[in-house]
């Protein structure tokens, strides 16, 4: 028997497709706090607040 995990937005709770949504984790500069992470959908991912994070590693290089 296959078993399907169904994923769930923390904020509108309105179901997640395949291959869509947002991971946010939240953590506290207090490390005895831990951190706390929340899944959402696409719409609710966009409307929340912070700014973009830089990607890691080396720049692409330019076709030239």
């Amino acid at each position: 028997m296959a078993r399907k995990t169904v994923l769930v937005c923390d904020s509108c709770g309105k179901e997640v497709g395949e291959g869509r949504g947002a991971i946010l984790r939240l953590t506290y500069s207090d490390a005895r706090r831990g951190a706390k992470a929340a899944d959402l959908c696409d719409d609710c991912a966009g409307t929340m607040p912070g700014r973009a994070a830089a990607r890691r590693g080396r720049r692409p290089k330019t076709a030239a």
